[in-house]
């Protein structure tokens, strides 16, 4: 197939692109985790603000002015460490969203049951039936093409996540100002980590996993009607926006759920209830539950959609079979697509094999968010070298201060996610994993496992063609 063929459509202004981001970002599913922090919430992201966040978005923005083209990661990390290396990359951000499916999922499904029965938060059978129900139904979705999915991105980084996001804010500081009982102290003593509860470092990698996903949308680059304009504008807001949503939402629900009985699954639907209950609005609470559910399909329908473009460029450089890299008549790569639908089913297994839905839930949280510190580790190291190898690349943003302002940015960030990394070692109480060794042993081989794996795929497929 020609490369004029597949010349992608550029539907994506400004506003798509920001809400892409917002939605890829911005979840639900992380508040219950910050909220687990208490007060100290503020300190930790203010934390990953500053060594995480932000260097992630100035050289997503430099690197996706610099490479305005379908592919995003993949085609930094090509440029800076070869084919083979932009391979393994895009294949540890796909792989990381892989697993990270069934733990979006299990918020999605755990929220649709107070439609029901709330009890069945803790059946596996209904939760993995459930689970994959709605991710083929997502799946299929994004088969009909970009324009399909933006639209998804657009309602539900709307309907499902500012809103309700804003909306909890709105409801704690109310809550706050009338005096009701608070379940933390707003203190300077509180404001830093307690010494006590260490334990609670190991949410840092879950805090730096809720700021990922601003590089997502440059891998839609070919999509965007002026992406060396508007990815980064788009960038600068979505920040705002992020961090904004995000601090307050927690907090709201920091300040009203009970620590010890705070849900990993299904913390924010405790929140609405609670607060909605004390101010005699009851009616709202199905609402709300409905706008969560909304905003974790929003998030699946962008991930879903990105790393699946990073892995078709990959196959359409002779990295993996070609096979892989044809798109349907939308312009999806639906082979692809219907792949990763497959790995994604068998990863559902989790819910059957642990022995609480809480421990599975925990457990894919952290390897996903290991895997995606991996990736990140790249993406700052791409920015630096491709400073000095691609020096007269045009980049329209450019980080400033000149190289010594990339190495500096770069090497905060790459610095942030290796303590993640390690921190993700750490058990909290509140993940109910009986064994450190088994815990310990199943995210070394993880991580491992999803290092080797592309690498003996190119090897082989490389073998083959011969």
């Amino acid at each position: 197939m020609s490369e004029k063929r597949i010349k992608p459509k550029r539907v994506l202004g400004l506003f798509p692109v920001i809400m892409i981001n917002v939605i890829a970002v911005d979840s639900i599913r992380t508040l219950p985790f910050a909220a687990e922090l208490g007060f100290s919430l503020l300190f930790y992201y203010l934390l990953a603000a500053v060594t995480f966040f932000l260097p992630s978005a100035l050289v997503s923005a430099e690197l996706g002015s610099g490479w305005p083209t379908t592919g995003g990661i993949y085609i930094w990390c090509r440029e800076a460490f070869g084919k083979t290396w932009g391979l393994i990359i895009i294949w540890l951000e796909w792989i990381c969203n892989v697993v990270w499916y069934p733990t979006i999922m299990a918020l999605i499904v755990g929220v649709l049951t107070y439609f029901f029965d709330p009890s069945l938060a803790y059946n596996k059978l209904y939760m993995i039936s459930t689970i994959l129900l709605i991710f083929w139904g997502a799946t299929f979705l994004n088969c009909l093409g970009m324009k399909a999915s933006s639209w998804l991105s657009v309602v539900s980084a709307l309907v499902g996540t500012i809103i309700p996001m804003i909306f909890i804010a709105f409801l704690g500081v109310i809550w706050w100002m009338n005096d009701h009982p608070m379940e933390i102290s707003f203190s300077w003593s509180s404001f830093f980590p307690s010494r006590a509860s260490s334990d609670n470092l190991a949410f840092l990698s879950n805090v730096l996993f809720g700021l990922i996903g601003l590089d997502m949308a440059a891998t839609h680059a070919g999509d965007m009607k002026n992406p060396t304009r508007d990815y980064p504008r788009a960038l600068g807001i979505s920040v705002i926006i992020i961090l904004t949503t995000i601090i307050l939402a927690s907090l709201a629900i920091a300040m009203t759920v009970p620590n010890k009985e705070l849900s990993l699954v299904t913390g924010s639907l405790q929140a609405f209830i609670i607060f909605l209950s004390r101010f005699h609005l009851h009616w709202l609470v199905p609402v709300m539950a409905f706008f969560i559910v909304l905003g974790g399909l929003g998030g699946v329908g962008a991930w879903i959609i990105g790393p699946t473009k990073g892995l078709m460029i990959a196959s359409r450089d002779g990295s993996l079979p070609s096979a892989l890299g044809k798109v349907n008549k939308h312009g999806a790569p639906a082979r692809i697509l219907i792949l990763q639908g497959v790995i994604v089913s068998l990863l559902c297994l989790a819910f059957v094999i642990m022995p609480s839905v809480q421990g599975s839930f925990w457990l894919l949280s952290i390897i996903t968010a290991q895997l995606a510190m991996l990736v990140y580790v790249f993406l700052f190291l791409a920015g630096i070298v491709l400073r000095f190898n691609a020096p007269n690349v045009q980049r329209p943003f450019k980080i400033p201060y000149g190289n010594m302002g990339m190495i500096a940015v770069g090497s905060l960030g790459m610095l942030a996610c290796i303590i993640a990394i390690a921190l993700g070692f750490v058990i909290p109480k509140q993940a109910d994993i009986v064994s450190a060794f088994s815990y310990e042993a199943l995210l070394i081989g993880g991580l491992g496992t999803m290092l080797l794996l592309p690498y003996i795929i190119h090897k082989l497929f490389k073998a083959l063609s011969k």
